[in-house]
């Protein structure tokens, strides 16, 4: 526990953001946007691949970030919400035949439900004690999951196959481009959710609880219900994520959702800055991308490397991606004077 005491206590400190710092100027967002749909017009199946990997995984950590970057709340237990909507989708597919888009809805709510649920007793818990209670979550839904009495359902140790979509209406791409196209679209859409959440009156009270629990009460803000619906939205979120994951590797099973994957999308947080949502997808990438890179480095030693490149990201970026944005942005600023 001595760990996971260090991993929130030394995270950085979340800090108010400004709302231009929030989102991407439209341009470059529509930039990122055209890539996003160019690139797999261009690659092999397999790279297509760890880019709809690439946009689950930025949902699970905008997910993250909403909590953290929203409302200031640390959670160690994503990576049960994920499990949780991963296995709603492959049940209600495999066994009640249900089609794949619409689990993804479903999902979504039972991990809503599921996160809200648990934001309650969590109340009277903050910082390194409200991580530590997620972190026990996140460590026991693996063993849930393997329960006799849900094996029928879940699979057990062996996990659910789930059978991967064909592409409609006849199109002419195969399964993996077409599953990455869907997953664009569901992430664009949770996008301008998230952006929009975030600068309405409840993204107003998820920033001011983050700012001064106090003060935010003497506005007369429900610290109480604001704190629950975070971690509700946040599940939901992560659980329209698992949803995806599952339809992507087309398996389910208890060992692929421990506390590793956890730790890893509060990692891709924080690379890719908290309570900056467009650094969500930087996160993704970092998580999905470096450690292979450290594999390619050294393949017997690809955990020493990993750990020295995070490092060095760490010590050389304290703030993520953001500040590397906020950056860029003055140097532009200074160009266009010039």
């Amino acid at each position: 526990m001595s760990a996971v005491q260090e991993v929130v206590t030394e995270a950085p400190a979340v800090e108010a953001v400004p709302k231009r710092a929030m989102t991407l100027g439209n341009g470059t967002s529509l930039a990122m946007l055209l890539v996003l749909i160019l690139v797999p017009l261009f690659v092999k199946n397999f790279i297509i691949f760890q880019l709809t990997m690439l946009l689950i995984y930025a949902l699970a950590v905008l997910a993250l970030n909403i909590l953290t970057g929203g409302s200031g709340q640390f959670s160690l237990g994503q990576s049960a919400f994920y499990a949780v909507g991963a296995y709603t989708s492959a049940i209600l597919m495999e066994h009640a035949d249900i089609n794949y888009a619409l689990t993804l809805p479903i999902a979504g709510i039972v991990c809503f439900a599921f996160g809200f649920l648990f934001g309650q007793p969590a109340l009277r818990l903050s910082g390194v004690y409200l991580a530590l209670a997620t972190f026990a979550l996140a460590t026991a839904m693996p063993q849930l999951l393997k329960l006799g009495v849900f094996e029928k359902w879940t699979g057990g140790v062996q996990g659910l196959v789930v059978t991967k979509p064909d592409a409609p209406f006849g199109l002419p791409m195969s399964q993996d481009m077409w599953l990455y196209y869907f997953t664009l679209a569901v992430s664009v859409a949770i996008y301008i959710f998230s952006v929009n959440l975030l600068k309405s009156r409840s993204g107003r009270a998820f920033m001011a609880i983050r700012d001064n629990e106090i003060a935010a009460s003497a506005m007369g803000i429900d610290v109480a219900l604001y704190k629950t619906l975070a971690f509700g939205v946040s599940a939901g979120i992560t659980g329209v994520a698992g949803g995806l994951g599952a339809i992507a590797v087309q398996f389910v099973a208890p060992d692929g959702y421990t506390i590793t994957l956890a730790i890893s999308l509060f990692l891709g947080m924080v690379v890719g800055g908290v309570g900056w949502l467009p650094g969500s997808i930087v996160g993704s990438a970092f998580i999905i991308f470096v450690p292979n890179i450290a594999e390619g480095i050294s393949k017997g030693l690809s955990g020493a490397v990993f750990g020295v490149l995070l490092f060095l990201v760490i010590f050389l970026v304290p703030h993520g991606a953001r500040q590397i944005a906020v950056v860029a942005q003055q140097l532009l600023g200074k160009f266009k004077k010039n």
